[in-house]
């Protein structure tokens, strides 16, 4: 479970749940994905390593660039983890719609 903790605080940032989003078109060099977001390359190099060291991307060398991909696997199990609690929320909305709908027919 503890790989689910790391996933789950290297998604907790909004600039890294966008570079996954980034990510989910294919590989992009750092330099390419810096460029959507108004901070220092370094910085964004920071919150790719939090993502790397997670699992969630993987990250290779091309000449002097580095070139991100992301690592769907995590994110599987994530959602498979999830998915009790996705079933628990959808049951309890249709529970409320049924009584909402019973209201309006009185």
């Amino acid at each position: 479970m503890d790989s689910d903790v790391d996933v789950f605080a290297a998604l907790a940032s909004p600039v890294r749940r966008e570079l996954t989003a980034l990510l989910l078109d294919g590989p992009r060099p750092v330099n390419d994905l810096a460029s959507h977001f108004a901070m220092s390359r370094p910085s964004v190099s920071e919150h790719l390593k939090v993502l790397r060291d997670a699992g969630l991307v993987s990250e290779r060398r091309d000449g002097r660039q580095r070139i991100y991909r992301l690592e769907a696997e995590p994110l599987r199990e994530l959602s498979e983890w999830l998915s009790p609690y996705e079933r628990f929320w959808r049951e309890r909305l249709s529970d409320l719609r049924k009584l909402l709908d019973e209201e309006d027919e009185l």
